[in-house]
């Protein structure tokens, strides 16, 4: 029975679907009374109502979970629910070992590392009497702190037929539709030959898996195989493995252990697995005896074979093959893929989440934007290493990627593009980025670049120097997120974050600044080089929360083939509607999925930090304001496709009451009240570049335009006299600045504050004197004062840095998010105007709690919390705790899988 997220079973909340095993389906659920995330296996029909099985299972799964041990995921026990049976299980993190194998061999010290964990796990539960029987790579975890976990320990065995049964048909290799509904309880390549041939089997047959495994961990393949299994199972029985596989530098004593333990014959097998702890501890702390590391001797020739043994064993597997037959029609007709794709999943490094990622071009390497403890920097992850280490000098950095040979990481932070060796060593500065949305790096040393979040696209050489357009902006349209093709020349990008008809996914060339439509949608692109032997490469872009495939030829730029899904669910990255998501040019993809922007949950908090209730339920929300009489939030929403942009809705708090207040394709954001709480002012692209509109909040009447202009507009606030309404404007010599549209007159807009540095987030004081703003002049962001309408001299609020501040009703009090932990800080204010001399005296700010806020886009008017009249709450758009921090699942060769349209 399929289990849906949200979902219970028995008092366990599930999270989401893990994926399926041979016992039935696996969960992620939150077991609420021990506080802890749990795996649970919801066991298939056929075993649960399976009475005398269940009863026997009941009888083994309580010896499992005697099983305590480190190295041992814990059967916490047994959950029945409404006809469903499931185990509760540790939840392990991080991949399998079998992903790791499948991307390369292991290096020796590591594999040896992990091999001992096994061995330790094995001999606690071979000291219980529990053997576990289907040992294989796939039932090993290890996880991020580099942990070694079995899965599954002796399940096989508690679910199987009754003990004894010998013969071919009961051995737990193989499935019969009639009574395993298909469940193949054990694996053909990892199984002793005598488990193989059906007979009963003791802890030497997990002596030969181990074998087996850590064969495999060296030499990157796998030892036993066939195209169907009874000739994976042949070759268990008489294939030596091959042994020139093994790497060179193999310590002598290794070799003698794994060709002790894959001997045929069990009697002449290495007889506990202890004897192979005590080896491996030996290597690895170099007191084993020195012997020569050669490889071993050529095999002797074999003996003369009689006539009789010459035709024995075609006869022994013929009639194998006529006893196994049925079964390999019922469970491996299927063919196998050509090529094989591995999915994996890799966490944040600990106590970090993951911001923005990038895989290199080769697929080795992955570096994380992630942050932690109120620091964000860069991480780098070999795919074939347990962890992540950190880059120091790369704090604040953001949208990393990679040059082409994947020796560089391109990063943004402090207001600048930077690029940093993946070997470590100092980041080098190479030009001004004050908001940087992505890069790309091509082979010939050129970056091109989104330097802001409403410019186009720059290019500058990758040694630093002057940027020189690369893409030609009309009115401040957003073009963000390049991407290089192959010949380094061409490249994609996204344009229009205001939306309308001309946003979508364009392409331009190094050799002119004109682009051209490539796709309608508007998002962020991942370009991938045709695979071998294909003429047509695939453009990767998300729709709604799917990411999907457009085959695309770069000869003609023209879409080449049909529209095709690749991953469900896939996550948002930060600071626009597209998806998270990288990959690298030989088929190596990297995605997020689970928690989103639907987690975000409106929460009232008093000046501690205490929550005093919800509004609503949690929803996708990028911004909100609060109406003047508290009763009504305005709030910009995706809209349900998340391909058009967002509209502003009104929420009723009291009645929960959702009313949609806009309605066209474009971006509607930064609602602001009227002060009389009739109005909203919002900003808009359904002209093309963000404009700013009008609306009687009861939806009578039409949008009335305020202002229109080629300039990208944001409007941050409203005068409490309602005679101004205050928005920032970008400007290609001043960057973004402060202006004030009067509302009464000829309505012409003045600047207030027009400097070199940026400018954003403006707020009028109550009293209609001041304006509260975001700069980074100095530097980091900081909040600053001035008088208005004069802007003659300014105060300096923020102390270590701070953004998006906001008035108490009553002007005593300005608030603003510090950047560590995007802590609430308060600061008094006294303010006076005695004569024509403005006074303006604060005091030290003061920490009030951490708001939780998801991660925020330097110098964005965004509205994230709001101000009671009282200073005393503080309605706070809050990142959702209950769900798991998303991990990254990495596919390699997802292609193979995928193998449409190229």
């Amino acid at each position: 029975m399929p289990l849906s997220p949200g979902g219970r079973l028995g008092p366990y909340q599930i999270l989401g679907r893990l994926g399926a095993g041979g016992m039935g389906e696996v969960y992620r659920a939150r077991d609420p009374r021990l506080g802890r995330d749990v795996a649970l296996k919801v066991l298939l029909e056929i075993f649960a109502k399976d009475a005398e099985r269940m009863a026997r299972f009941h009888r083994e799964a309580q010896v499992l979970a005697s099983l305590n041990h480190p190295n041992i995921a814990t059967l916490y026990g047994l959950e029945e629910s409404a006809g469903v049976r499931a185990l509760v299980m540790e939840l392990v993190e991080g991949p399998t070992l079998a992903e790791q194998i499948a991307a390369r061999p292991i290096p020796i010290d590591d594999a040896l590392g992990i091999a001992r964990q096994i061995t330790e796990a094995l001999e606690a539960a071979h000291d219980k009497g529990v053997i576990h029987r289907d040992l294989k790579p796939a039932n090993v975890k290890v996880t991020p702190q580099g942990a070694v976990k079995l899965l599954d320990f002796g399940l096989a065995k508690a679910l199987d037929d009754e003990p004894g049964a010998s013969s071919l048909p009961n051995s737990p290799t193989l499935s019969l539709a009639a009574t395993r509904a298909g469940v193949v309880l054990g694996t053909a390549a990892y199984m002793s030959p005598e488990q193989a041939k059906g007979k009963p089997v003791d802890r030497r047959a997990d002596i030969w898996s181990f074998g087996v495994v850590l064969f495999e961990m060296l030499a990157g393949c796998q030892v036993y195989s066939g195209e169907t299994a009874p000739e994976t199972l042949a070759s268990v029985m008489k294939d030596e493995p091959p042994w020139d596989l093994l790497p060179a530098g193999l310590p002598a004593p290794i070799r003698k252990l794994l060709r002790r333990c894959l001997q045929k014959d069990s009697r002449r097998r290495l007889q506990a697995i202890g004897e192979a702890r005590l080896t491996i501890e030996d290597v690895l702390s170099g007191a084993a005896p020195e012997e020569a590391a050669a490889p071993p001797p050529a095999a002797a020739p074999p003996p003369p074979v009689s006539k009789v043994r010459r035709f024995l064993w075609p006869a022994v597997a013929v009639a194998f093959l006529a006893v196994a037959a049925p079964v390999s029609w019922v469970h491996f007709r299927e063919t196998p893929p050509p090529e094989r794709d591995v999915r994996f999943t890799i966490a944040a490094p600990e106590k970090t989440t993951i911001h923005t990622f990038a895989i290199s071009p080769d697929g080795h390497l992955l570096t994380m934007a992630a942050e932690g403890g109120g620091k964000r920097q860069l991480w780098l992850r070999p795919l074939d290493a347990l962890e992540a280490r950190a880059l120091p000098g790369t704090e604040d950095a953001i949208f990393p990627f990679w040059s082409s040979d994947s020796r560089y990481i391109g990063f943004f932070a402090q207001g600048k593009l930077k690029k940093i060796a993946a070997s470590g060593g100092p980041a080098q500065t190479l030009c001004d980025a004050p908001q940087g949305r992505g890069g790309a790096w091509n082979r010939d040393g050129v970056i091109v670049f989104a330097p802001s979040t409403n410019s186009g696209l720059q290019r500058v050489a990758a040694a630093g120097g002057v940027p020189a357009p690369a893409t030609r902006s009309e009115g401040g349209a957003s073009h963000r997120y390049p991407v290089f093709l192959p010949d380094g020349r061409r490249f994609f990008y996204s344009a229009g974050m205001g939306g309308g008809a001309q946003s979508g996914v364009y392409w331009a060339s190094l050799d002119s600044v004109d682009g051209r439509r490539a796709l309608a949608d508007n998002s962020r692109v991942v370009y991938v080089p045709p695979a071998p032997g294909y003429r047509v490469g695939q453009l990767l872009f998300g729709r709604e929360n799917t990411l999907m495939a457009q085959p695309f030829d770069p000869q003609t730029m023209q879409p080449a083939g049909e529209l095709f899904p690749v991953a469900e669910q896939v996550m948002a990255a930060p600071y626009g509607n597209t998806p998270a998501v990288s990959a690298s040019e030989n088929g190596v993809l990297v995605y997020q999925t689970g928690r989103n922007l639907a987690d975000q949950q409106l929460t009232w908090y008093d000046r501690a930090g205490k929550a005093l209730g919800k509004v609503g339920a949690p929803r996708r929300l990028i911004e909100f304001a609060l109406s003047p009489d508290e009763k009504t939030l305005a709030e910009a929403r995706p809209d349900a496709a998340a391909t058009r942009g967002f509209d502003i809705w009104l929420y009723e708090v009291a009645r929960g009451a959702d009313t949609r207040f806009t309605m066209d394709a474009a971006q509607d954001l930064t609602p602001v009240w009227s002060p009389d709480g009739g109005r909203l002012a919002y900003s808009s692209g359904r002209g093309g570049a963000l404009d700013l509109y009008l609306k009687d909040t009861t939806g009578s009447g039409k949008d009335e335009l305020l202002l229109r202009s080629p300039e990208f507009k944001v409007v941050s606030d409203w005068s409490r006299d309602g005679r101004y309404v205050l928005y920032g404007q970008t400007n290609p010599q001043t960057r973004q600045d402060l202006w004030v549209l009067p509302l009464e007159g000829d309505r012409k807009p003045a600047p207030f504050l027009q400097t070199e540095f940026l400018e954003t987030q403006g707020q009028f004081s109550p009293d209609g004197r001041w304006i509260v703003y975001a700069s980074d002049e100095s530097g980091p962001w900081e909040i600053y004062v001035r008088p208005f309408p004069t802007a003659a001299g300014k105060v300096k609020i923020s102390i270590g840095g701070g953004q998006h501040p906001r008035w108490r009703r009553d002007g005593k009090e300005l608030f603003y998010l510090a950047p560590t932990g995007h802590k609430l800080m308060a600061v008094a204010v006294n303010a006076a105007v005695p004569g024509a001399r403005p006074v303006f005296e604060v005091s030290a700010p003061q920490p009030l709690f951490d708001t939780r806020i998801p991660s925020i886009p330097p110098g964005y008017v965004r509205y994230l919390y709001a101000v009671a009249a009282d200073g005393k709450r503080f309605l706070v758009n809050t990142a959702g705790t209950e769900a798991p921090e998303a991990p990254l699942t990495v596919w390699l060769n997802w292609r193979a899988a995928t193998r449409r349209g190229d």
